[in-house]
Order: C-alpha cells, then structure tokens, then sequence
C-alpha cells in the first residue's frame, strides 16, 4: 500500500482533524495513519482511487488540500 501525505490548509482545531479523519475513512481503499493540524497521511490499497482523488475529498470538505512530496 503507497503511502499519500497531503498538506492541508485551513486546518485550525480538533473538530477539523476530525472532519477530515471522518472525510477520509468513508473513502473505499484507504487507511488513515495520521491526521494532524495541517498534515494528513493515509495508506492507499491498490484500486480505483488516487492520490488526486483523496485531495479532492478533502477540498470538497472545506479544506483545501495538496499532495506532497
């Protein structure tokens, strides 16, 4: 499983880690490692979703979001 970090902007508190932990575990083949203010990391299964799909989940749901690395 590849691992996606993701910089994430308008993050400011615990209710928006937990916004985006939430936005993440609905998604099909993914595995949230990490969510902390600003950053993410998730583990990606092999399958129809991307990477550019996670930061499109995440934008839809306010936080505007960016691969890096």
């Amino acid at each position: 499983m590849p691992e996606v970090s993701l910089r994430i902007d308008n993050m400011h508190c615990g209710a928006c880690v937990r916004r985006i932990t939430q936005t993440l575990n609905t998604l099909p083949g993914v595995k949230v490692e990490e969510v902390q203010i600003g950053a993410a990391r998730v583990q990606l299964a092999d399958g129809p979703l991307t990477a550019a799909a996670l930061v499109e989940a995440v934008s839809k749901a306010g936080y505007p979001a960016h691969l890096e690395g």
